[in-house]
């Protein structure tokens, strides 16, 4: 387990001993990193909607029960979602990488409904009709994709984007509170919290985004 964790995300050294799950393309520039599918045009259109068009990278840190995690991100182009993984183990007190456990490939029931536990949040949901028309910050619990938690979503499109939003997660005991630039946008109790874990960054197609200025830090 770590301690603060701080990273630009801006150099391909940055991201060593990430793991990539999914058709992810990474692209280092402007004090970051660029995240994009690599999904080509007929897995984009596929039967399924482009749901293998999606991918996860995590970070390889074990982190603190309780921890503040923060970063930039500003949206660049297509509709989409992101979303974060946090506080995410193996089912049954298994490490998230342990081999034990059904292979990922970004496909999104394997990490909702699957063998790992974790709470994720999604924000900038544009993905789909529904999503724009009333748009919305989630926060699920899983195995299970429990909604447990839900709020406005303040961000703008990649057209009227202005600069990057500061997003932060605080996990403290029981409370779960998710905010972007310090304005606070739900606060979840769960009454059986998780414990220490890893983060990952989940990316819906056609959604290209950059982020920077990853910092997660333990909380007393």
């Amino acid at each position: 387990m770590t301690s603060v964790y701080r990273s630009t995300l801006a150099r391909p050294s940055d991201l060593d001993g990430w793991v990539a799950e999914g058709p992810v393309a990474i692209e280092h520039r402007d004090g970051g990193m660029v995240l994009s599918s690599s999904a080509d045009e007929a897995e984009l259109v596929a039967a399924d909607r482009g749901d293998h068009a999606h991918f996860t990278l995590w970070c390889p840190e074990v982190f603190a029960a309780d921890v503040e995690i923060a970063w930039d991100v500003r949206p660049l182009a297509g509709d989409g979602l992101a979303m974060l993984f946090f506080a995410a183990t193996g089912t049954d007190g298994r490490d998230l990488f342990d081999p034990s456990l059904a292979e990922r490939t970004g496909h999104y029931p394997q990490y909702h409904s699957g063998d790992v536990s974790t709470l994720h949040v999604s924000y900038l949901r544009r993905k789909w009709a529904t999503e724009r028309r009333f748009r919305t910050c989630n926060l699920r619990k899983s195995p299970g994709f429990h909604l447990v938690a839900q709020g406005a979503d303040p961000l703008p499109g990649p057209d009227d984007a202005d600069g990057h939003y500061r997003v932060r997660v605080t996990k403290r005991g029981a409370a779960v509170q998710f905010a972007i630039d310090d304005l606070t946008l739900f606060t979840f109790h769960d009454a059986a919290p998780l414990g220490a874990g890893r983060l990952g960054f989940r990316q819906m197609a056609p959604l290209v985004a950059h982020y920077r200025n990853l910092e997660v830090t333990p909380l007393s």
